[in-house]
């Protein structure tokens, strides 16, 4: 079996990236065959490129932090809960960017009938994230009051929905241009630009239940003065530090060191660090079906009407390089998808 697939040798721009085809084995036992037919392009690839992702592996690799596609061969019958010919999502943090992967069957999750694999696909990521900050992690309830960073892009967005469809009122800041997208997805709009802080003072004068807040940096302190008592601060990311120099490690380390600080104060609020593959090494068993039973009510959430997917733009594999300069434009509005089957511009 060939797979061609895109691979990142090194720090550098987005068309250092290289096209290659390679081997596949066939599945071993509890493998399976995937036949991919959407990844996306995420905040981590950005960083990845530039060697400042945590965690990261050593170059070269191919990136992909999730995806969607149909099962086309299982190594043994009784691997997971998947049958050959199932559309199934997956998130992999690398080895997306292919036409075909090789996969646990156990850390694949079945998607509905009805749903395409770019709609699906847009919300593994960002959905998984979303959902877990919210519910598992800030456990906001209805009639809570909460702050989404970034309410347009793809968490926030996400972020929003989630929270508006559970009774939750949002405030979202976005730039002014988005102001009009994120009053229809049911938020409070406020300019990034401006005096955030005064601005949700004004619209929440006891303080917020929760922040959930990817820009780090000066944002993240005042996300912590927003909180009301019992409120609890989610920091998802460090997007102002995206092209400063030096390590994004450093950089993530002093972060979650702020945050632990934070927390252990007798105040009781909460600030956390979230980390989507947090418990997956120490409970694989208890993460899967957590997953799992997550991506299946976002997925149903999606078939009701709950929820809307927003796809920016669909690139093809060959055409990885473009996605990815694309997707750090500043102008994607939804999800920039990477689809191996697409044409050019679809």
């Amino acid at each position: 079996m060939k797979a061609t697939e895109v691979v990142l040798p090194a720090v550098g721009e987005p068309e250092s990236l290289e096209l290659r085809v390679r081997d596949l084995p066939k599945p071993g036992p509890g493998q399976a065959l995937v036949r991919v037919e959407a990844s996306g392009v995420t905040f981590a690839e950005q960083q990845m490129r530039r060697g400042k992702y945590y965690d990261m592996p050593k170059f070269p690799f191919v990136p992909g932090y999730d995806l969607v596609g149909v099962v086309e061969e299982l190594g043994s019958p009784e691997s997971g809960p998947v049958t050959v010919g199932q559309r199934v999502a997956a998130l992999t943090k690398t080895g997306g960017w292919a036409d075909h992967v090789l996969l646990d069957a156990a850390d694949l999750v079945p998607v509905p009938q009805g749903i395409t694999a770019a709609e699906a696909e847009t919300l593994v990521t960002n959905g998984a994230t979303a959902w877990r900050m919210l519910f598992r992690t800030a456990k906001v309830r209805g009639g809570d009051t909460v702050l989404v960073h970034g309410a347009n892009g793809g968490v926030g967005s996400l972020l929003v929905q989630l929270a508006r469809s559970s009774g939750i009122h949002v405030i979202g800041t976005a730039s002014a241009r988005n102001q009009e997208a994120v009053a229809t997805m049911g938020a409070t709009p406020v300019d990034y630009r401006g005096d955030v802080p005064a601005r949700v003072r004004e619209l929440a004068p006891g303080g917020v239940a929760a922040v959930f807040d990817h820009v780090g940096g000066r944002s993240v302190d005042d996300s912590w003065r927003l909180l009301a008592p019992g409120g609890t601060l989610v920091s998802y990311g460090s997007a102002s530090t995206r092209d400063r120099t030096g390590s994004g490690t450093v950089a993530v380390l002093k972060l979650v060191a702020k945050l632990a600080t934070w927390n252990a104060l007798p105040n009781g609020r909460h600030a956390y660090f979230f980390n989507l593959w947090a418990g997956k090494a120490r409970r694989p068993e208890r993460y899967r079906a957590q997953l799992r039973e997550d991506l299946t009510r976002i997925f149903g959430l999606l078939g009701a009407g709950a929820i809307e997917t927003r796809i920016d733009r669909i690139y093809p594999l060959r055409e990885a390089a473009a996605a990815l300069r694309h997707a750090e434009s500043g102008t994607v509005v939804g999800k920039v998808v990477i689809a191996p089957g697409a044409g050019h511009g679809d």
